[in-house]
């Protein structure tokens, strides 16, 4: 299966669904809105369930597909580890949360799972993203953070 196709149902779905919130159709801004909220989340549950051996994504390594069952099956930390992962955790979050829970032996055996599971690796940008074809640049884009509720980001000296 692909990602991208997958991704871009979704935001279909989404984009329907906040169409008929408002009550009229909010065309490429609701899809636009869908990749900044939920593109990284979507992305990351793909990952895992590809990792799984689940659904494998095209877009994701071969040999990653059912790497935990081939590799971890036996692990008791991959599950603690996963569940930071599903939350977006990245791994400089997942290694100091194993510092202070931890021995020094188990905390090896994380940072050897981490470089193994190589969360970096699943970073995909979102294709059928139409933010490079947005026309107001940066204004319209502003307007769509605050929209968002995101905070402004202040500029640059």
């Amino acid at each position: 299966m692909s990602l991208q196709r997958f991704g871009q149902e979704e935001a279909q779905r989404f984009k329907w669904i906040q169409s008929e919130k408002e009550g009229r159709d909010l065309g490429d801004q609701a899809i636009k809105l869908w990749v900044l909220q939920h593109w990284n989340g979507f992305l990351r549950q793909r990952w895992i369930e590809h990792l799984q051996g689940k659904t494998c994504w095209i877009e994701l390594q071969k040999e990653d597909f059912g790497l935990l069952q081939r590799r971890f099956r036996t692990s008791p930390l991959i599950n603690a580890i996963l569940d930071r992962l599903k939350v977006l955790k990245e791994n400089l979050d997942i290694i100091l949360w194993a510092q202070d829970v931890f021995s020094r032996s188990e905390m090896q055996d994380v940072l050897d799972i981490l470089e193994e599971l190589d969360v970096n690796s699943c970073r995909i940008r979102c294709e059928f993203d139409p933010k490079k074809e947005l026309a107001g640049g940066s204004k319209q884009w502003a307007e769509l953070f605050r929209e968002s509720g995101f905070p402004e980001a202040s500029p640059r000296s």
